[in-house]
């Protein structure tokens, strides 16, 4: 998203330089990465894998694609179901039978039912007769459930390195489900991908699919080479996905009109935008709105523990975002009083999830029965508001920032000790606004009517989130400062985050993270240095976040960076339902 990270990496320089100013770092050269080349795709019937998702209790969608070496109008393709991996126990006397047609990019989807709830199993196609490797799935459990464990992934940029994020993922077996939320592929060409990774390239895109993706057959070839991964094929086969795309499975920034990334000589965005959403359910184990392909929100039931909603926020009901530039005097660049009232009134009336949505979802919060009421979504629901002068000062040369920001800190400081402080230092404190319009900071009414059912209702709210390539957790509060729930943000699987943009070196991006918890108010952790994802566990007694990291991604031999994670746990009920740091 290239304004709301070329803000923040506006906003993260200025804070680096207070850094700087009041520490006395000093940063140390980039590291350099490797050229992995055209990968090799393998040539078999089923070169991409096989795949599961949309787990309901009874049933879940099976996946896979046939590759033959010669074409064909139809392929024959059988699936096995069984509740152990030597299929000894079949779920049925007979395979089931599906054809592949070139109409769906020769990908096979079954919805298996029949199955019993809260049961792991094995299931395996075979074509021309040829067997598929073995996937393992599992239903979700009813009535009383003493645990569920879910994991978190977002923004997986090839370009940007290997996918060990998802290699680690694939050897836990305890996960009842992985949760995608956004950005499984990236359509930019090679120098969006660039962009996306601080001018570092770890893997190339093959020749025929290295230009931006804007046809049908783009998007198929591109998912073709990010399912030839072994990893990503590895993480899929054993666990069911739960997947709702972000901006980048169409353009960057998307909304329901449009994209950043999408001018007049790429066609109709209408089109773009089809084409897009059909590779999206042709490739993903995902279960099909065939009424509306924009509506992919949807709810899944863990038994009386977890009610999940997965949320769409990008096509089916998003406003354009607002831009600050819209909102700034021409000659002085700031924003003055009159302006931001204005950009508040204005931000009132955007809509994230459209008006059919939002019903929805309130009413699936208001009558859940579940002990924890939990939202798998793209985009920081948080409020991440910074002081104003900040924003507006960002592009005038003349103001000495690194001061700004000293003054700043030293305030909020004095504020917090108990000091005294002028009246005008304390309004630069407490005048602010959000740096991402992009996020549900640009969107508050649609954040405000969830937050007020979850408070009349008394529910336990969770929100899991991706988008912005780091690890963040935030309490949630509601616009007169009332504790509603938390939110916890997985951090990318390979797209570089601050700490790329900035070029930090590891300390000097731990000593960041500081500053930004402390700059910004309810938020309670940020990792800007570390790919990885998250894992949350619930109970009826709590849940439990931890954040896996790896130490690289620029090589296939990797190790889980244990120093790096983090783990928050919240407790249910009224005076809980915040987070609570865990020693780990």
């Amino acid at each position: 998203m290239p304004f709301r990270k070329g803000f923040f990496f506006g906003f993260a320089i200025l804070l680096l330089m207070g850094i700087l100013a009041v520490m006395s770092f000093t940063s140390c050269g980039d590291s350099g990465s490797g050229d992995s080349g055209v990968p090799e795709l393998e040539k078999g019937v089923f070169a991409h894998g096989v795949a599961s998702g949309d787990p309901l209790s009874d049933r879940v969608i099976l996946w896979t694609r046939v590759s033959l070496p010669e074409p064909q109008e139809t392929v024959e393709v059988t699936v096995e179901v069984a509740t152990d991996r030597e299929f000894a126990n079949p779920v049925m006397r007979s395979p089931v039978t599906k054809t592949a047609t070139a109409e769906r990019d020769y990908t096979v989807k079954v919805d298996f039912t029949g199955l019993e709830a809260g049961t792991v199993y094995y299931y395996r196609f075979r074509a021309d007769g040829v067997e598929s490797p073995t996937g393992r799935t599992k239903t979700l459990p009813e009535g009383d459930v003493s645990s569920v464990k879910l994991a978190v992934f977002s923004c997986a940029n090839y370009a940007s390195g290997y996918f060990n994020v998802y290699g680690h993922a694939a050897k836990q077996d305890d996960l009842d489900a992985v949760l995608h939320v956004g950005d499984y592929i990236y359509e930019y060409d090679t120098e969006g991908l660039s962009f996306e990774n601080s001018g570092d390239i770890v893997r190339h895109l093959p020749e025929d699919n290295d230009k931006e993706v804007v046809t049908l057959d783009d998007y198929r070839g591109r998912y073709a080479i990010y399912r030839s991964d072994s990893q990503l094929q590895a993480v899929h086969a054993a666990h069911p996905f739960i997947a709702i795309w972000d901006d980048h499975e169409v353009a960057n920034n998307s909304h329901k009109e449009g994209a950043s990334n999408h001018d007049a000589g790429e066609g109709d965005f209408e089109a773009r935008k089809m084409a897009a959403l059909q590779a999206y359910y042709e490739w993903m184990p995902i279960r099909e709105n065939t009424q509306e392909r924009e509506a992919a929100y949807r709810s899944f039931s863990f038994g009386n523990l977890v009610g999940l909603y997965m949320l769409e926020t990008r096509l089916v009901g998003r406003d354009e975002q607002l831009d600050y530039r819209d909102y700034r005097d021409s000659k002085t660049k700031m924003i003055d009083m009159q302006m931001q009232q204005k950009l508040e009134t204005d931000l009132q009336s955007q809509t994230l999830l459209g008006e059919d949505q939002l019903d929805w979802l309130l009413g699936e919060l208001g009558g859940s029965t579940a002990t924890w009421q939990v939202l798998g979504q793209q985009v920081l629901m948080g409020r991440m508001t910074l002081p104003a002068e900040l924003l507006i000062h960002l592009e005038d040369p003349s103001i000495d920032l690194a001061s700004d920001i000293s003054q700043l800190t030293a305030i909020k400081m004095q504020i917090l000790s108990g000091a005294s402080v002028s009246p005008e230092d304390r309004a630069r404190i407490e005048n602010v606004l959000p740096y991402n319009l992009d996020a549900w900071d640009g969107y508050p009414s649609d954040r405000e009517a969830i937050f007020d059912v979850i408070h009349e209702t008394d529910k336990n709210l969770v929100v899991l989130s991706g988008d912005t390539h780091n690890g963040w957790a935030n309490n949630l509060k509601d616009a007169n400062g009332k504790q509603i729930g938390v939110e916890f943000a997985g951090p990318s699987v390979t797209s570089g985050g601050i700490e790329d943009f900035l070029g930090l070196p590891e300390p000097l991006a731990a000593s960041f993270s500081d500053a930004v918890e402390f700059l910004v108010d309810d938020l309670v952790y940020s990792n800007a240095n570390d790919r990885g994802y998250l894992i949350v566990g619930f109970t009826p007694q709590g849940a439990r976040s931890e954040w896996i990291y790896v130490d690289t991604v620029n090589e296939l031999d990797f190790d889980e960076k244990g120093s790096a994670s983090k783990v928050f746990k919240v407790l249910p009920g009224k005076g809980n339902r915040k987070l609570v740091p865990v020693d780990n």
